[in-house]
This record gives C-alpha cells, sequence and structure tokens, in this order.
C-alpha cells in the first residue's frame, strides 16, 4: 500500500513539474512577443516589411522572475531595419544589417507605462558594406557606383573605410571614416560632398556607441549602456 502511495506521489509531482513547465514557456512566449512589440512601436525596429525582431527573455523559472518582476537576462536581435539621415536627404535611407543588444539586471519599473531598467548594457550594431555603397552612390549625386570596403586603421569610435569609384567624371579612390558617437554615426569621404550623411539609431537611454572597426562583412559598432531606461528613446520615440 505505502509503495503504491509513493509511486502514485511521484507520478502527481511529475504531472505537477510538466504543467508548470508549459505554462512558464507559454508565458515566456507570450512576454517575448509583447517586449517586440514594445521595441518595434519605440524603437522603429519593424519599419521594413522584410525586417525582423527578436527578443528573448532568458532564465527559468519565468514566472518566478515575473513575481519579482526582475529579470537576469534579457536579449534583442533586429536585422534590416531603416535609419534615415538626420536632415532626411533625398536617397539618405540606409539598412541596418543587424542590431544586437544584451540587458542584464532587468527590472520592470512601471507597469503601467511598459517600463524598465536595466544595469548593464552591450551589444554590437553591423552596416554592410553592400547597403553603405548604395546610400553613398545615392547620396553623391553624379557618376558611377561607388563601392565601400574594408580599410586598415580603425581607431576607437572612428572606423576607415575604401571607397572607390567615379563622382562627376573623377575617378574616386579615397579612404573614408565611419564616425560613431552617441546614438549617431556619419561618413565623411574626401572627393565626396557630404550631403547629410549622419544618421542616428533609436537605442534604449542611457545606450551609446563606444567604438567602430572595419571588419572583412561592413563596420561593426560596439554598445554599452549603464543604469539603462528601457521604454522611451533618447529622441522621444
Amino acid at each position: 500500500m505505502r509503495r503504491r502511495w509513493v509511486k502514485v506521489l511521484v507520478i502527481t509531482v511529475v504531472v505537477l513539474a510538466a504543467l508548470f513547465t508549459a505554462a512558464d514557456r507559454i508565458a515566456v512566449h507570450y512576454a517575448d512577443k509583447e517586449a517586440a512589440q514594445l521595441a518595434k512601436e519605440k524603437y522603429g525596429y519593424g519599419n521594413t516589411t522584410d525586417g525582423h525582431l527578436d527578443v528573448s527573455i532568458e532564465g527559468f523559472p519565468f514566472l518566478t522572475q515575473v513575481a519579482s518582476q526582475d529579470f537576469d537576462h534579457v536579449s534583442l536581435t533586429a536585422s534590416r531595419f531603416t535609419v534615415d539621415t538626420m536632415n532626411n536627404a533625398q536617397g539618405g535611407y540606409l539598412n541596418i544589417d543587424r542590431l544586437q543588444l544584451d540587458l542584464r539586471g532587468v527590472t520592470v519599473t512601471s507597469l503601467a507605462a511598459r517600463s524598465a531598467e536595466a544595469n548593464l548594457a552591450t551589444g554590437t550594431l553591423t552596416l554592410s558594406y553592400k547597403e553603405l555603397s548604395e546610400v553613398l552612390t545615392r547620396l553623391a549625386g553624379h557618376g558611377g557606383p561607388l563601392q565601400v570596403s574594408r580599410a586598415p586603421g580603425s581607431n576607437g569610435q572612428a572606423a576607415r573605410v575604401k571607397v572607390s569609384g567615379t563622382v562627376d567624371g573623377t575617378a574616386l579612390d579615397a579612404t573614408g571614416t565611419l564616425l560613431a558617437q552617441g546614438t549617431e554615426f556619419s561618413l565623411t569621404v574626401p572627393g565626396v560632398e557630404r550631403a547629410g550623411m549622419d544618421w542616428r539609431v533609436g537605442l534604449p537611454e542611457g545606450v551609446g556607441f563606444e567604438a567602430a572597426r572595419a571588419t572583412a562583412d561592413g563596420v561593426e559598432i560596439s554598445l554599452v549602456g549603464h543604469q539603462v531606461r528601457l521604454g522611451s528613446s533618447r529622441f522621444g520615440a
């Protein structure tokens, strides 16, 4: 009789654990979708038809984190969303290849306002040479297509890039600078008239660009932030 009681108890515990796990995973899936929708609304990460946005709330059990309103790790990945030049120059739209943000120590500060604060944020923003080539060609105006590629010499917040092609009938072979500061980056190329080549990226308040470097595939900009406020952008998104 005792053995049967123990067996029933074990089965009950297993079933309850399975039900709790299922409920926990359903809850985190719903929360991931809600967080992704908020990121689209606040920061414009879902403003293209072929873009992708994913938010993942890590840690188990999720429901315990909800009860305490504290989350150890939240990650966000957005790709192919568009930013425009700060002066809305014609043809100045630029597709961001990828944005990756890792948020640590996230605490909900207001359920009504859907806002939170993270102790630390780190991440990277990647700009492909293909997209940089296309936007530079459009902004340069007259001439053939311009090609942006890797150049040595990245230093701190300035990444060096090689730019070649034709501008106003003159061959161009120059080294340009992509400078990333705050939430803005600019591209300066000798021999190309600067037609508002400045862009601003919607980032959580407290997150900014730390360094930029030219890689084999594109320009990679690292980001960092402390005591980051989530739910509002620096420029009122």
